[in-house]
């Protein structure tokens, strides 16, 4: 089965089609090519297959389509997604 996964792009190298991307798939980093997605920018969502980003997609789009992966099972390799409750409220687990 061929798979996109949505990431957050954190960081931007380079120019034109060189232009290379750290993404962020909840708390693991990989590189990404830009050179399908030239309007993409840092903070943006990109679903990324095989190393290339293919397409941008909003942040609520994005969420959802992790946890549906999540479910699935197809993201084991990323971990849980992260606790943000206690941030939330204010509270810390010591």
């Amino acid at each position: 089965m061929c798979l996109a996964v949505p990431g957050k792009v954190i960081e931007i190298e380079g120019d034109g089609e060189l232009r290379m991307a750290r993404v962020d798939f909840s708390g693991v980093q990989r590189q990404a090519c830009l050179a399908y997605v030239p309007e993409a920018r840092i903070g943006d969502y990109v679903l990324v297959h095989v190393g290339f980003a293919i397409s941008t997609i909003d942040e609520e789009a994005a969420h959802e389509t992790l946890a549906a992966l999540r479910e699935m099972g197809e993201l084991a390799e990323l971990g849980p997604p992260p606790d943000t409750s206690a941030a939330a409220d204010g509270s810390e687990n010591n």
